[in-house]
This record gives C-alpha cells, sequence and structure tokens, in this order.
C-alpha cells in the first residue's frame, strides 16, 4: 500500500514538473534510502543494542548445542558398550535436549527478528525525519529515493541527510 500511494506521488510529480517548470525552477534531490540506513550511526548503535540484548541468551544456545554435541558423541564412543538401559536413557535425554535447542532457537530467531524490525521501523523514521529536515533547510521542492536509474552529483543529497543523521545522534 505504501508503494503504490508512493509510485502515485511519484508518478503525480512526474507529470506535474513540466507545467510547474514552466511557473517556476524546481529543486530536485536524491537520497540513497540503502547507504543511509547502512551508514547512519543509529544503525550501529542499533545493531550494538541488539548484540547486548541477545548475547546471554545466545550463549545459553551455545552451551545447549555443546550438551547435544557432547551426548552425541558419548552415545557414538560408548553406545556400543553400554548396557540397553544406559543406551535408552541416553538417547532419551539426547532427544529431550534436541527438541529444547530447536525450540529455544526458533524462539531465539523469533524474538531477534521482532526487535530488529522494531529498530529498524525506529530507524526509517528518523531517516525520513532527517530528508525532510535537510530538504526543508535546502529548498528542496521533491526529494526522490528508490527506483531512481540515475542522479547527477548536484542533486544528490544523501551526504548532507547522513551528516544531519550524525549531528542528531550525539
Amino acid at each position: 500500500m505504501i508503494r503504490l500511494v508512493r509510485r502515485f506521488a511519484f508518478l503525480a510529480a512526474f507529470l506535474a514538473l513540466p507545467a510547474l517548470g514552466q511557473a517556476a525552477d524546481i529543486k530536485i534531490g536524491f537520497v540513497n534510502s540503502s547507504v543511509l540506513l547502512e551508514q547512519a550511526p543509529q544503525a550501529e548503535r542499533a545493531k550494538q543494542q541488539l548484540e547486548e540484548e541477545f548475547s546471554s541468551r545466545e550463549e545459553e544456545l551455545r552451551r545447549m548445542r555443546e550438551e547435544v554435541q557432547g551426548l552425541e558423541n558419548r552415545l557414538n564412543r560408548d553406545g556400543v558398550t553400554m548396557s540397553e538401559g544406559d543406551r535408552g536413557n541416553i538417547e532419551r535425554e539426547l532427544n529431550r535436549k534436541l527438541r529444547d535447542l530447536q525450540r529455544e532457537q526458533n524462539n531465539f530467531r523469533d524474538d531477534l527478528n521482532l526487535r530488529k524490525n522494531e529498530e529498524l521501523g525506529k530507524l526509517q523514521r528518523l531517516v525520513l525525519d532527517a530528508i525532510r529536515a535537510v530538504a526543508r533547510d535546502k529548498g528542496y521542492d521533491l526529494v526522490l529515493s528508490e527506483g531512481v536509474v540515475y542522479s547527477a552529483d548536484r542533486v544528490e543529497i544523501t551526504d548532507e541527510v547522513l551528516d544531519r543523521l550524525e549531528s542528531m545522534g550525539r
């Protein structure tokens, strides 16, 4: 839906350019939003925050994988010489730990993806605000982003927006 609105707005602006061009000079800019989302200092901070937030759970998953690996090694190494009962107990414990590990990995992945999406949403709003601020401050009538095949350096304002984001990050 948002893409459809963007495309409609772009098409309307594009169709209006000849008429507007006759009435006044139009100042158009272009931003590379992918660069902004990758290089903004807020993106690095969000990444570090997520790493800190999920590091203990990641360590727990590593520990669980080591336990499973240890049981598998023990079963492979000593399984032939074990009694049926001992081997059965270890196999049940291994299966239980594998199920627990798989469940925890799924939960971890889901929680991490949810948080990544939350942080990406915050970053996207921040980048949009910075683009709008630069456009207002510099007097741009139109700023384009995705879908641009070519833009001259004189209309490229990505670095200006990145500078704005860096000043906001301080």
